[in-house]
């Protein structure tokens, strides 16, 4: 048992991280096995938010994330779901070149 207070308070925080990180790591784990079993496009987008939630906690890495991202897909894909991505709205370009246009360029110092 730590005796420095410092020590002490690092014990208390890293157990409740450990607990919430656990409960992350099982949502995690119960969402791919689900998915496993059912294999269909709801169960996708729930696989990928929980990873999404779990990279943006720090439990999974960024790398092992997108890797089980893809498997899930390719797996989605296999079985013959279709995903359920929208698509989105296309800007017209008009929008782009009118706003390039009324910007003037910084005026130059003298020396």
């Amino acid at each position: 048992m730590p005796i420095i207070k410092s020590a002490k308070k690092r014990v208390r925080v890293s157990s409740k991280a450990a607990v919430r990180n656990h409960k992350t790591k099982r949502s995690l784990r119960s969402a791919l096995k689900g998915f496993k079993k059912t294999t269909s496009s709801k169960s996708l987008s729930h696989v990928q938010s929980e990873v999404d939630k779990a990279t943006k906690k720090g439990v999974v890495h960024k790398n092992k994330a997108a890797r089980l991202k893809s498997r899930a897909a390719k797996q989605a894909k296999a079985s013959g779901v279709k995903s359920t991505k929208k698509a989105a709205p296309k800007k017209s370009p008009a929008k782009k070149t009118a706003a390039k246009t009324t910007k003037k360029p910084a005026a130059k110092k003298k020396k």
